[in-house]
């Protein structure tokens, strides 16, 4: 099959569209099928024999300057005035500004392609294309609903119209889930909030679990540095927990010898650097951001914890990649985390969201009994190893493309795909 997968930000690194997006195009591509990405900045990095097509936006939230007001000479036509004005208005402007550019490309190139799939844009550009018959797909890893409610929980009173402001797009999103025909999400706690959140029919959801690459993310070879805690954080936002981790370790360390590395970006001044100086942790926490999967398969592998304290997980391919390490866990009983991992006790210990004394005793019980805690590590790859392939991703991925195109040739229905 000749596939276009989209996606409108596909960072590179510790970003789950980015690696979903590489990842996916090599399983497909080593399948024998022809995979050209679509993407805006940030660019994805991908294996050769997948193409990709550079769909630049504004860029208007570049890690270097955010937020940044481009030069004139940059506008090159509505689309990018629409997006300007949209992030001068406190919106997020990308899921719609990049549906539109991209749609517009393939429009003019749609007997290339016998399927589109698009990864989490839902875009209302996108519709036409559906309309027009070609077979449009699309992943949800999780419904933004669920980052709204985190960002709005946490927000002052003050800011909380900005925050309902910026989340405008996902009204969009929740009327282009309902107009497709197939939904790929990634567990069945994301095909829950889906259907809950979105209003998408449960008979259009289908879930493929995400996978790692265990011949990369492996067992370590050297020996764990004693009280190593690393955790994995996409983004700087309260949904990911990092505060309760904080608070956490902040108490550990008057009990024992620990030390916190988090895979992030912080945002300069934010809540979480502040955090950091007001708990006086600053000399036992290091964050590390842009490094690439090599670099953090070695990271996890000198852990002898690794933690994910987020409220909530569509996924979490972090969590995978400890698991896939033979690196102990602890991670929140939220989203679909304990799907992930199994039961409490199985391959990983399991906290309630949000409950910083809970996360502390479940640190402190794996770092004060090691045989248990390499027990764990055990039982943990050798799930990832059996349950989390992207090979399998791929394949069934690809079974979704066909059943897609199927009903296209043939004029039918959703299907259960």
């Amino acid at each position: 099959m000749r596939v276009a997968l989209l996606s409108y930000r596909s960072k590179p690194h510790c970003g789950g569209q980015g690696v979903y997006v590489r990842y996916l195009s090599r399983g497909l591509a080593e399948l024998g099928h022809e995979v050209e990405v679509f993407s805006g900045q940030p660019y994805p990095e991908l294996d050769p024999g997948v193409e990709l097509t550079k769909v630049p936006s504004l860029d208007l939230y570049r890690e270097s300057d955010p937020f940044r007001t481009p030069r004139p000479s940059e506008i090159r036509d509505g689309i990018d005035l629409l997006e300007l004005g949209l992030m001068w208005t406190a919106g997020f402007p990308e899921p719609l500004t990049f549906s539109m550019r991209v749609a517009r490309i393939l429009r003019a190139r749609a007997d290339e392609f016998d399927v589109v799939h698009d990864n989490q844009s839902l875009g209302s550009g996108l519709l036409p294309l559906r309309e027009s018959g070609i077979p449009l797909l699309a992943t949800v890893h999780h419904p933004i609903t669920q980052d709204r409610t985190a960002d709005l929980a946490a927000a002052p009173l003050r800011r909380k119209l900005a925050v309902r402001r910026w989340y405008g797009f996902v009204r969009m999103q929740a009327r282009v889930a309902r107009r497709l025909d197939d939904v790929i999400t990634v567990s069945r706690s994301s095909a829950e909030d889906i259907a809950n959140d979105f209003g998408v029919p449960a008979e259009q959801i289908r879930t493929v679990p995400l996978g790692v690459d265990t011949s990369l993310f492996r067992p370590s070879r050297t020996q764990r540095v004693p009280g190593r805690i690393v955790a994995v954080a996409s983004a700087d936002v309260p949904l990911k927990g990092v505060r309760h981790l904080l608070e956490a370790v902040a108490k550990l360390r008057t009990e024992r010898a620990v030390e916190l590395t988090v895979v992030t970006q912080l945002t300069k001044g934010g809540p979480t650097e502040r955090l950091i100086e007001d708990l006086a942790i600053g000399d036992i926490v290091h964050t590390v951001s842009g490094i690439d999967d090599s670099e953090l398969a070695t990271l996890l592998g000198s852990a002898e914890v690794a933690c994910v304290p987020s409220l909530y997980e569509g996924f979490s391919l972090p969590t995978v990649e400890a698991m896939s390490c033979a690196t102990p866990l602890v991670v929140s009983d939220a989203g679909a985390l304990p799907e992930v991992v199994g039961g409490d006790g199985e391959c990983a210990l399991l906290a309630p969201p949000g409950d910083t004394e809970a996360l502390a005793q479940q640190l402190a019980s794996l770092l004060e009994d090691p045989e248990r805690a390499r027990q764990l590590g055990e039982a943990g790859r050798r799930r990832a190893v059996d349950r989390y392939s992207w090979t399998s991703v791929a394949a069934a991925t690809a079974e979704c493309y066909a059943e897609a195109i199927d009903r296209a040739r043939s004029g039918k229905g959703a299907s259960t795909c």
